[in-house]
C-alpha cells in the first residue's frame, strides 16, 4: 500500500480548512432548485434550430470556479451553471490540441493521428484534412459559423486554417501561447512572431488590446450584425487562462490579499474571463438570440498548478491522465433544457459535443461514420442515462516508456510501459507513465511553489506501471486496486488492445525551419507550398525515426535559411 506524506500541513489541518470535507456525491456547493413545472410544457423538439455558443477556456483548473468551492470569483459562471445543468462527470483531454481536435471531429486522438503531444508552431502538421469538422456539418445544416480565439490545430498550409475548416469568419491566434496584449509568441530563443489573425490575414491593427476583452467584443459584434432568425454557431476559445499570467490591473487589485503572486494573477484572469462571458450572455439577450440559444461551457484540460491553477481535490495536473488532468468544468445553459437547475452525473466526454450539437441543429450524421462521440442531449436536457459507458483517455506510443513496464506485467496482451488510460463503467486504468501524480491544494501560501509546504506527495509505489481505481467510489485516486482486482485490470487491458487495433499512425513530423516568422513577414502563418507538403509531412513516422532519416536534409535546410536570414538582416541594417 502506498504511504502518503504531507509536508508542513497535516491531513487533519486540511480537513479543518474544508478541502477534503466536500462531499463528492453532492450535486454541487450551490443549492439546486426544484424543476419549474412550466418546463414540462416545452416541446420535445425545437420549433427551429437553436443558436449555439460554445465557450472553451484554456488551462482553467477543476477547482477554479465558484461552484466548486473556489476562492476565485466567478459569479457569471456560477449563475449560468446553477440555472442550467452542471456536468460533474465530464471529461476532456490533458493538453490543448487533443481536446480541440476531439471537439472539432468527434473522434479520439488515435483516430486522427494526433495522439502524441500538441501541434507545435514549426511542425508541418494540422488537423487531418479528410476529417469533416463540426462547423462544416453545421454549415451544411444552414448555420452561420464563426470562431473567436485560440485555434491550435495547425496552420502550416492555408488548407489548415479555421476559414478552410468550416468557419465563415475567424479572429484569433493560430499557435498555442501568445502575449495577451502584443500577441507575440516565441517558440524557442529567437524564434518569435506575431500571432493574431483576422480571417486569413495578419491583424496587426489589433495589437495592444487585451485578448479576453477583444474576443468578447468580437462576439458581440457578430451577434449585432447577424439576423437572429437565422441559426448561428460561435466557437469562443478564450486564450484565458493560459500563461503568460497577464491581466488588467483592476482585476489583480481585487485579489491583493492573496499571498501567492501567481495565484493572484491567475485569479484575476479567471474573473476577467467570467465578466467576458457575462458580456456575451448580455449580447445574446440584447440582440434577440437568448430564448433560442444553447450555451455550452467547457475547459480544455486540467489547470497548471505551478502557474496558479488548482485541480483540488483531484490528483494530478495539466498534461497528466490523473483526474486532475482530464476531468473538466462543464455545464450547459439554455432556456430549451427541459429539466434545468440540476446537476448531471451522466458520463460525458468532449467528443460527445460533435454529434450532440449536429443533432440539435438537425444536421445529417449519416455521412460521418465512425464517430467516437454520442448524442448526450437527452441525458443533459431530460436527465436520461448517458449512452456513453466508457472513455478512451488516450494511447500514446511515442511518450517516454515507463522504466518498469513490460508485456509480462500486462498479462502478455499489453506492454504496460506504454502510456495509456481508459475508463470503463466505474473503473479507470492507467499504464506507463501517467504524469505528475501529486495532490496540490490551492496555492495560498506566499512562497509556493518555492516550497512544498502544502503539497501532498506519493512517497512509494513509484516502480509501478499499472494503476486501477474505482473512480466512482474513489474520485481522488487514492486507493490503487490493481493488485486486488487483476481480473478488472485484464478486462480493461483487453479494451486497450481493442482500441489500439483501430488506431492510425501518429502524425508528429519534425519541425521545419521554413516556419520561422522571419521568413513570413514577422508573423506566424502558413508557410508550406503544395510541393513541400508530401516531403515534409512525414505522416505515420515518429519524430525520432524521421530525424535519423532526414538529418542531413534538415541540416542543409537550416544552414541555407541561416545564411538567408543573415543576408536579410544585413539588408535591413
Amino acid at each position: 500500500m502506498a504511504v502518503y506524506a504531507l509536508t508542513g500541513f497535516s491531513l487533519v489541518s486540511l480537513l479543518s480548512f474544508g478541502y477534503l470535507s466536500w462531499d463528492w456525491m453532492k450535486p454541487s456547493l450551490v443549492a439546486d432548485v426544484a424543476v419549474d413545472p412550466m418546463e414540462k410544457s416545452l416541446p420535445s423538439t425545437f420549433s427551429r434550430p437553436p443558436h449555439i455558443i460554445f465557450i472553451l477556456t484554456d488551462d482553467q483548473g477543476y477547482h477554479d470556479v465558484g461552484y466548486h468551492g473556489s476562492d476565485i470569483q466567478t459569479p457569471t459562471l456560477d449563475r449560468l451553471a446553477a440555472e442550467g445543468v452542471k456536468l460533474e462527470n465530464y471529461y476532456i483531454q490533458p493538453i490543448c490540441t487533443p481536446s480541440r481536435s476531439q471537439l472539432i471531429t468527434g473522434r479520439y486522438q488515435i483516430h486522427t493521428g494526433l495522439q502524441h503531444s500538441i501541434i507545435r508552431p514549426r511542425q508541418p502538421n494540422c488537423l487531418p484534412l479528410d476529417q469533416v469538422t463540426l462547423p462544416q456539418k453545421l454549415q451544411e445544416a444552414g448555420y452561420s459559423t464563426h470562431m473567436v480565439g485560440k485555434w491550435h490545430l495547425g496552420f502550416y498550409k492555408k488548407e489548415c486554417l479555421p476559414t478552410r475548416r468550416g468557419f465563415d469568419t475567424f479572429l484569433g491566434s493560430l499557435t498555442g501561447n501568445v502575449d495577451y496584449y502584443t500577441y507575440d509568441n516565441c517558440d524557442g530563443p529567437g524564434v518569435c512572431g506575431y500571432d493574431l489573425h483576422e480571417g486569413e490575414d495578419v491583424a496587426w491593427d489589433q495589437s495592444g488590446k487585451y485578448s479576453t476583452f477583444l474576443y468578447a467584443q468580437r462576439v458581440s459584434k457578430i451577434l449585432a450584425s447577424h439576423n437572429p432568425k437565422e441559426p448561428i454557431f460561435i466557437y469562443v476559445a478564450f486564450q484565458a487562462v493560459h500563461t503568460p499570467l497577464q491581466s488588467p490591473k483592476e482585476y489583480i487589485y481585487r485579489y491583493r490579499a492573496m499571498g501567492n503572486v501567481a495565484r493572484r494573477k491567475y485569479a484575476a484572469m479567471v474573473t476577467c474571463m467570467d465578466e467576458a462571458v457575462k458580456n456575451i450572455t448580455w449580447a445574446l439577450k440584447k440582440y434577440g438570440y437568448y430564448d433560442n440559444s444553447v450555451i455550452v461551457f467547457s475547459t480544455d484540460n486540467g489547470g497548471q498548478t505551478f502557474s496558479g491553477g488548482s485541480n483540488w481535490p483531484l490528483r494530478g495536473r495539466k498534461g497528466t491522465y490523473w483526474e486532475g488532468g482530464v476531468r473538466g468544468i462543464g455545464f450547459v445553459h439554455s432556456p430549451l433544457i427541459k429539466h434545468k437547475r440540476r446537476t448531471s452525473w451522466a458520463l460525458v466526454h468532449i467528443t460527445d459535443w460533435y454529434p450532440t450539437l449536429v443533432s440539435l441543429a438537425r444536421g445529417n450524421l449519416s455521412n460521418v461514420p465512425g464517430l467516437d462521440g454520442y448524442n448526450v442531449w437527452p441525458a443533459i436536457s431530460e436527465g436520461k442515462e448517458s449512452p456513453r459507458t466508457e472513455i478512451l483517455h488516450n494511447i500514446d506510443p511515442l511518450y517516454n516508456h515507463a522504466k518498469y513496464g513490460s508485456l509480462e506485467d500486462g498479462f502478455g496482451i499489453w506492454n504496460t510501459a506504454v502510456q495509456a488510460s481508459i475508463r470503463v463503467g466505474e473503473w479507470k486504468l492507467l499504464t506507463g507513465d501517467p504524469g505528475y501524480s501529486d495532490w496540490i491544494p490551492p496555492q495560498t501560501l506566499t512562497n509556493f511553489p518555492g516550497s512544498w509546504w502544502n503539497l501532498e506527495r506519493l512517497t512509494d509505489g513509484l516502480r509501478k506501471s499499472v494503476w486501477l481505481f474505482n473512480i466512482t467510489a474513489d474520485p481522488y485516486e487514492r486507493y490503487d486496486l490493481s493488485d486486488q482486482r487483476p481480473d478488472v485490470v485484464r478486462t480493461l487491458l483487453m479494451r486497450l488492445v481493442h482500441y489500439n487495433r483501430t488506431a492510425i499512425p501518429v502524425r508528429y513530423p519534425a519541425e521545419n525551419p521554413r516556419a520561422h516568422p522571419d521568413f513570413n513577414g514577422g508573423a506566424w502563418g502558413p508557410w508550406a507550398s503544395e510541393d513541400d507538403v508530401e516531403e515534409w509531412e512525414g505522416i505515420g513516422e515518429p519524430l525520432k525515426s524521421r530525424n535519423k532519416k532526414n538529418k542531413c536534409k534538415i541540416c542543409k535546410l537550416r544552414s541555407f535559411f541561416r545564411k538567408l536570414n543573415t543576408r536579410l538582416m544585413s539588408n535591413r541594417i
